[in-house]
């Protein structure tokens, strides 16, 4: 979908005094056509870069002095080994099974006759917007022995049986059916880069519609089909929240869970080995990174299609038992699991069966209102997510227009810097943030450590990639006539971005905005390291409740923070015609 462009009279018009505009800003020493693209790289280097940076400089020249032995050292550790081989284990199995659920749903949704595709595409992507640790904690409760939707059909395990998806099996599973609506949106972004006009050939030759997908598709999908894996598999890396609830109670460790246990047991003490561990992340990660990477390029460049991929497959009699199917998988992956979170924040004790005379809130009641450390959780969650989400709109519109408009041939490389923080690994990002400000900074003589603005930084870095996503398309679909116009009146560059960017971009700034807001909102990765007393955000308390032995108010603190992260998409999917095209990625 098109924004809608201003009309002429409401552009500045050649030859007239617009007496309204303020004065133009001091040009600070720069010409005015570069002073925007050198702060956009400034910041980009800031947020993106520069952490980076110490981080290297704390592996492998501590001090000062090249010394990489002691990063050699902890990196050929039979711990850190051993963690690898976890992390490659449980990432690329991971990788594998998304690829056959994420994949199976993309093709059936794209190429089919099914009927209430939205819906299915909506709670797939929702599935995935819950936090990996929320995902983690409804599979153990409903598969716990005093699991109550087992329960109510007789299948509950008998009392002290060991949890099944504790350990290497469910954290393949669990992560397989988490990291599978990448594959789905991936496939999805491939499926509308296919011209039409190859169905419609190999109908006229009589093929089927399976021998289509089978010859055709898939083919020409091989690209995007490679890079959804590897993106599953880069996602399953840096995991923190599904290797940390099944993982961590059978001594079952991945990289970020080694890091997360050698800062816990060490304190600062452990950040040199942090340092080294996280640099083995950043490594693996980067590699699939790479791959998916040269995988796109074989895609081709972008071709203009006359007409895209539409539903060539008429399912008739097997269409209703194909959505059920579907629904029923999105039961499995989705449903039962929150049905059993439910059931355990309903139920008052450990081991009570669920009935309409046992049912009680009133652990929602302790987590939503009388606990502190829960309540506090929240008032930060709504805070950092809120902040950061407001901020990288604003800056969002600065950068849409500069990437568009003024980088010319050094824009991929300011794209990359940007990139960086959320296409590794968080847990690598946190421990880059806290050696960047652990000391206090020059010139101010103080530290961001333990303060609740380290834990904004790092938002604001990991999320500024999504942030772009839609002002970038919006800002590609502005013609240059609107800001000639104004150039031959007179504007300043900071006067156009106000008076004529900024109006435009703020619909898909807004949808920025809440898309990061979904994503921050249950965060942990990142948070799980930089938290200090009083700065816990909710997935830092949720952990912690589990870790206590405190199921039933773990699963009512997901339940709630679920339930916004569901507000805030509907509001999302009710504005969806207003936004641009392919923003949102459940609206196929």
């Amino acid at each position: 979908m098109t924004l809608a462009a201003p009309s002429s009279s409401d552009l500045p018009q050649p030859g007239l005094r617009q007496a309204r505009l303020p004065l133009a800003l001091p040009r600070l020493g720069l010409p005015e056509g570069l002073a925007l693209p050198a702060a956009v790289t400034l910041v980009a280097m800031l947020l993106g870069a520069l952490p980076f940076l110490r981080l290297a400089v704390a592996a492998f020249a501590p001090g000062g002095t090249f010394a990489p032995g002691a990063a050699l050292d902890v990196m050929s550790s039979r711990s850190a080994v051993n963690a690898t081989l976890h992390s490659l284990e449980t990432a690329g199995l991971s990788a594998l099974g998304a690829l056959l659920v994420g994949g199976g749903f993309a093709l059936l949704l794209a190429v089919t006759d099914l009927r209430g595709k939205r819906p299915l595409a909506f709670c797939l992507v929702f599935s995935m917007m819950i936090a990996p640790q929320v995902a983690a904690l409804a599979f153990l409760s409903l598969f716990a022995p005093n699991s109550p939707v087992l329960a109510l059909v007789g299948l509950s395990p008998a009392p002290g049986t060991p949890n099944p998806l504790l350990g290497r099996g469910g954290i393949i599973l669990v992560m397989a059916l988490h990291h599978a609506p990448l594959v789905a949106i991936t496939l999805w972004t491939g499926l509308r880069s296919v011209p039409h006009s190859l169905v419609e050939a190999a109908q006229m030759e009589g093929a089927a519609p399976q021998t289509i997908v089978a010859r055709i598709l898939l083919p020409v999908l091989r690209p995007h089909i490679v890079a959804a894996a590897l993106l599953a598999f880069v996602a399953g890396i840096g995991n923190f929240g599904i290797p940390a609830l099944l993982g961590l109670p059978v001594n079952y460790l991945t990289l970020p869970t080694l890091i997360y246990r050698r800062l816990s047991s060490f304190g600062p003490e452990g950040l040199p080995d942090a340092a080294a561990l996280s640099i083995l992340v950043a490594v693996v990660a980067g590699l699939g990174i790479l791959a998916g990477m040269l995988a796109m390029r074989q895609a081709g460049g972008k071709v203009e299609i006359e007409r895209p991929l539409q539903p060539f497959w008429q399912l008739g009699r097997a269409r209703p038992f194909v959505a059920g199917g579907l629904w029923l998988l999105l039961a499995l992956k989705l449903g039962l699991p929150l049905l059993a979170l439910l059931g355990e924040a309903l139920t008052p004790a450990l081991g009570v069966a669920l009935s309409w005379q046992s049912l009680t809130f009133d652990k929602f009641a302790e987590v939503l209102l009388r606990q502190d450390v829960t309540v506090r959780a929240f008032r930060n969650s709504l805070l950092f997510a809120g902040t950061a989400a407001l901020l990288l709109a604003l800056l969002s519109i600065a950068f849409a227009y500069s990437l568009e408009r003024r980088m010319g041939r050094f824009r991929r490389a300011v794209e990359l810097v940007i990139e960086l923080p959320y296409a590794l690994p968080g847990v690598v990002l946190a421990i880059a943030y806290i050696l960047l400000f652990l000391k206090p900074l020059p010139l101010l003589g103080f530290s961001l450590y333990a303060t609740p603005f380290i834990i904004l930084f790092a938002y604001l870095a990991r999320f500024l990639p999504l942030a772009l996503k839609a002002p970038v398309a919006a800002m590609a679909q502005i013609e240059a006539h609107h800001e000639e116009a104004a150039k031959l009146d007179g504007v300043t560059l900071w006067q156009m971005l106000r008076f004529i960017v900024a109006p435009i971009l703020a619909p898909a700034a807004a949808v920025s905005a809440l898309m990061v807001f979904l994503v921050a909102f249950n965060e942990l990765t990142v948070s799980a390291l930089l938290w200090s007393s009083g700065t816990e955000t909710l997935g830092v308390v949720l952990f912690s409740l589990k870790e206590a032995g405190l199921a039933g108010e773990a699963a009512a603190v997901a339940i709630s923070a679920s339930a916004v992260i569901l507000l805030t998409m509907l509001g999302l999917d009710l504005a969806g015609r207003r936004l641009p095209a392919q923003i949102l990625p459940w609206r196929i």
